[in-house]
């Protein structure tokens, strides 16, 4: 372990965990099975949950739309397989709770092709047209934000996208998918580029990629089309260089003000997985079914990167890539800023960007938390120049309004830095996340009772 300070073409601060991509940056993509029954929840995207437009007992092809968009900010949902809606009712999900979602019972010999759509045409559709094809793809962040993409696209009025910078930088440990990607779906990245850059209006598409990547950056630089402005930036290999406030000033020099996004200084960020599935799928007006998936960790038999259903239970994959028996930890996502399961019969969503498993051999039980030595360990590795100490200490005592007013709480993305360079094993950024639930239910409750009150009042005077 080693903590960086500085470096050209990078970011102040930042942790240097062990990469442990070595036993699957090397295996191609390769199609994963359909399992017997797929779990659709409607709710696996940041905004309103989809609105089912199936019923019980109804035959769906493979692509078939399943339910529609929520709202503005929701996307809609297709089947991933050809088969029969079973049951719709509660599923279970990553955060323990359960939601509605669907029960789709595949067919277990159909060929599984996708219907199409009405394809969007990067040449002649307007900026709007090209928003509302991913929107209707049902597309989101597949980094793991799972943010409607088609929002974050929406260059707001009176802001200028000057850069369109495409992220493969992939900074957390054993995840490999968007190196793969890069690696064997140029023409996609490209294709989904040329619709980016129209519908953002940027004068030039940045690809960013870590220098563990080079293979990937110099396939990319060698199929560069040249009608398009893009260019590809190799970055020194720091986490988490990956998120986009730090991407930013990677590539540009340029710092994100707090509580602020990338177009505050002309820059949009699109994690590059996102972009290729944008261009896969808009040409054909087609719903995203599937996503590439790293599965590795100690405890993976067959590790490798796989193109998954949507909707796949959890089971399933581990029965199929085959796990060691003494098992004791399984990760969606990245080990920093992934979650442990607490639930193997939870359903790969949009968002799930690798299945890690680890044994005994490599998870602490129970590991003794001491108090702050005030090393300032974890304010040398914010990458944000966050005071997680502090912030810690008062998030122990459930002081949350000053954690925000005075330490930027809701700045903090969450990355874990803090709590990998902890001496103390104090679990930090465990404390924030449960300080910015909190807070975040405290609004939610405060504008609802506000909105109750100016409704109360309206009904006084109409009285």
């Amino acid at each position: 372990m080693s903590i960086f300070n500085f470096h050209k073409n990078s970011f102040k601060h930042g942790i240097h965990p062990p990469e442990s991509k070595d036993e699957t940056k090397g295996l191609p993509i390769r199609q994963f099975p359909f399992a017997p029954v797929i779990i659709l929840p409607m709710a696996q995207h940041i905004g309103a949950p989809s609105q089912i437009v199936v019923r019980e007992g109804q035959e769906v092809h493979r692509g078939q739309l399943l339910a529609k968009a929520g709202g503005y900010v929701s996307v809609p949902m297709h089947a991933p397989v050809s088969g029969v809606v079973r049951k719709i009712g509660n599923v279970p999900t990553i955060s323990g709770q359960m939601t509605t979602g669907i029960y789709l019972e595949a067919f277990p010999f159909s060929t599984q092709e996708v219907l199409e759509g009405t394809p969007v045409d990067p040449d002649t559709a307007t900026p709007e047209e090209i928003l509302q094809g991913i929107q209707d793809a049902g597309i989101v962040g597949l980094g793991g934000a799972a943010f409607p993409t088609h929002v974050k696209l929406k260059v707001p009025e009176g802001k200028t996208c000057e850069t369109l910078i495409i992220n493969g930088v992939e900074c957390e440990p054993y995840l490999t998918t968007d190196h793969r990607v890069m690696l064997e779906q140029e023409a996609d990245i490209f294709m989904g580029i040329k619709y980016l850059l129209k519908v953002t209006g940027a004068k030039e598409a940045v690809i960013g990629i870590e220098a563990n990547k080079k293979d990937a950056a110099e396939h990319l630089r060698k199929h560069l089309p040249p009608d398009l402005p893009i260019s590809v930036k190799v970055l020194p290999v720091k986490y988490p260089q990956g998120a986009e406030k730090m991407l930013v000033t990677a590539i540009l020099g340029k710092e994100v003000p707090s509580k602020k996004l990338p177009i505050e200084v002309g820059a949009v960020v699109v994690n590059v997985a996102t972009t290729a599935e944008i261009g896969r799928l808009l040409p054909h007006g087609r719903g995203i079914q599937e996503r590439v998936i790293t599965i590795s960790g100690p405890g993976v038999k067959k590790k490798g990167n796989y193109l998954i259903p949507v909707g796949t239970p959890l089971r399933f994959v581990l029965e199929h890539i085959g796990v060691d028996e003494a098992i004791t930890e399984v990760y969606m996502g990245g080990p920093m800023m992934g979650v442990a399961v607490s639930n193997l019969d939870i359903p790969i969503v949009k968002g799930t960007s690798g299945i890690l498993v680890f044994t005994r051999k490599e998870v602490e039980l129970n590991v003794k938390t001491y108090p702050c030595i005030k090393c300032g360990a974890c304010v040398d590795a914010c990458p944000l120049m966050l005071n997680p100490s502090q912030m810690g200490i008062l998030a122990k005592s459930e002081a949350y309004d000053e954690m925000v007013t005075d330490f930027n709480l809701m700045d903090c993305f969450e990355c874990g830095s803090c709590t990998y360079v902890c001496p103390s094993h104090i679990p930090l950024v465990q404390y924030f996340r449960l300080a910015k639930r909190q807070v975040r239910k405290r609004e939610a409750a405060e504008k609802e009772a506000a909105a109750k009150q100016e409704a109360d009042k309206k009904e006084k005077l109409n009285a």
